[in-house]
């Protein structure tokens, strides 16, 4: 059994392209770009202030519990999108399964909700 390599060669050119691309825009920008850092420019911005222990420290669960739900319903969402693109080809039955969807979201929703999993105290 042989394997026939010129079929990987658009992968492979696909990579290099990419990687090509990434190494020269990155050149480019550091060349041509402005590079005055100054105080503000090199503070903090994520959070606002200075960290002051260690960053290995534990976090409060809801933090997590928060952060999960967002990306749980984030995705959610992300179906009705292609869903509406796609709604005249569907026709009712696709209609009818995402109003089951619907029904399932907003039931989570108002679940999670209820228990008090987004309130941050």
């Amino acid at each position: 059994m042989t394997v026939n390599l010129e079929n990987y060669f658009p992968i492979l050119l696909f990579v290099l392209v990419g990687l090509s691309f990434g190494v020269v825009s990155q050149i480019m920008g550091r060349l041509i770009g402005p590079h005055k850092p100054d105080e503000a420019k090199q503070s903090a911005y994520e959070c606002g202030f200075e960290a002051f222990e260690d960053a290995r420290i534990k976090f409060d669960v809801r933090y997590y519990l928060i952060a999960i739900l967002f990306i749980l319903f984030d995705l959610e969402a992300a179906f009705f999108f292609p869903w509406g693109v796609a709604l005249r080809d569907i026709g009712w039955q696709g209609f009818l399964v995402m109003m089951v969807f619907v029904v399932e979201f907003v039931v989570g929703f108002w679940y999670v909700w209820k228990k008090g999993a987004l309130n941050w105290e």
